[in-house]
């Protein structure tokens, strides 16, 4: 319980010299959250800034594949006698394919499509 002493103690005015010291502390508390306030203004304007400037611009399949303006392009990917596509990916204007070739071994070509040749070929093996 508080009695009438704490009462009477939270009254009387502050010794001249505390009150300049809790001011200086107020006024210090004020502009260091005044500049706070400024400084995440700032951050919150940029990330605006940046989400409305930025173009998102969706990804082009097979972009760099000179097609012709008249018709489909065509070509040849030659593999071994006696291979199977196992799968296939692809990547711009490059193809992966992963065969199985007669002697049961597996192996991944990789096709440029713009050049019309084989840029690598890679043997699966087991360690």
């Amino acid at each position: 319980m508080t009695g009438p002493h704490v009462d009477e103690e939270e009254d009387k005015p502050l010794d001249p010299a505390v009150e300049r010291v809790r001011r200086k502390l107020v006024r210090f508390v004020a502009i260091n959250l005044g500049l706070l306030f400024l400084a995440l203004m700032a951050v919150v304007g940029a990330l605006v800034y940046k989400a409305r400037t930025t173009a998102v611009t969706p990804p082009q399949i097979g972009s760099d594949i000179p097609a012709p303006s008249g018709g489909p392009l065509y070509g040849d990917i030659v593999l071994p006698a006696g291979a199977r596509i196992m799968s296939q990916a692809l990547s711009g204007n490059r193809i992966s394919i992963d065969a199985e070739l007669a002697d049961g071994s597996r192996t991944i070509f990789v096709y440029d499509m713009a050049e019309g040749r084989l840029v690598g070929q890679f043997a699966v093996k087991a360690q």
